[in-house]
């Protein structure tokens, strides 16, 4: 039992990356997100073209920082963090915070652990204000995640 308790979080990581590189349209019209979350949290579609939730929304906690003097890195942002099912920690930031924009994260962390590669961030769906919606695609290596989270918190 111990055995099998050890194995959990690499079980879980190695699971996270294959969901991360299984493929992802969540943002091709027509998707169930185009005009707001119908489904929130960190998301991928899989090869049946259904969506799935590795952490749901209710799990994560999502700061706005509107201001250079407080964001992630020095410059306005977004930090995205919770726990996975399997008590995993997730972080997630970018300062890319402007519908339409794209950039890269800053950090993608799974219990500690960077995923690897470069990780490119396009803003879909941008909020300001404690309760507002932002819509993250999320491509590592030309695979395709999603987060859709609400704003918890504007600091």
């Amino acid at each position: 039992m111990k055995k099998l308790k050890n194995l959990l979080p690499i079980a879980f990581l190695f699971l996270s990356f294959l969901f991360i590189i299984t493929s992802c349209d969540n943002d091709s019209s027509p998707s169930p997100n185009d005009n707001q979350c119908n489904y929130q949290g960190f998301s991928y579609l899989d090869t049946s073209n259904n969506t799935q939730i590795l952490i749901p929304e209710a799990n994560l906690n999502t700061q706005f920082f509107p201001n250079a003097n407080n964001g992630p890195y020095g410059a306005p942002g977004v930090e995205i963090a919770g726990t996975a099912p399997n008590g995993d920690f997730v972080f997630f930031s970018t300062n890319v915070i402007t519908e339409g924009s794209s950039g890269t994260a800053n950090e993608f962390r799974i219990n500690g652990e960077q995923i690897p590669g470069n990780i490119v961030v396009t803003c879909q769906r941008a909020g300001t204000a404690v309760g507002d919606e932002f819509r993250y695609d999320i491509q590592i290596s030309g695979y395709e995640t999603e987060f859709c989270v609400i704003i918890d918190e504007v600091l």
